[in-house]
């Protein structure tokens, strides 16, 4: 589709490719978050949940920086996900990062 393109259409168009490849997938979607036991309000939505197992992050910026990564592994650490990809598209070549998140240990570690 080309860089620089707005992160809606790049998510879009994820949607029809999964679609194509009969990858199960949620689109924006809805987790909630509890603090000692109580849910809290705000609303938390990720772009894509993955076959239950992969958070997937789009981004249409310039470059991923920490803000981004931090970002996604705070989706991770609170959803118990142990797979997370952040994929940036605008730059005019796309840049993917993947991370695993053990639950045992509470590391995120890039592979």
């Amino acid at each position: 589709m080309g860089p620089w393109l707005n992160e809606y259409i790049y998510q879009e168009a994820l949607k029809v490719a999964f679609e194509e490849k009969q990858i199960p997938y949620e689109k924006e979607y809805y987790f909630q978050v509890t603090f000692h036991g109580q849910p809290l309000s705000h609303k938390h939505y990720m772009d894509f949940l993955c076959k239950g197992e992969v958070v997937l992050e789009c981004k249409a910026i310039s470059s991923i920086g920490t803000e981004q990564r931090q970002q996604l592994w705070n989706y991770m650490r609170l959803t118990s996900t142990p797979f997370g990809v952040l994929y940036n598209f605008a730059p005019v070549k796309d840049q993917c990062e993947r991370y695993y998140y053990d639950v045992k240990t509470k590391n995120i570690s890039a592979f």
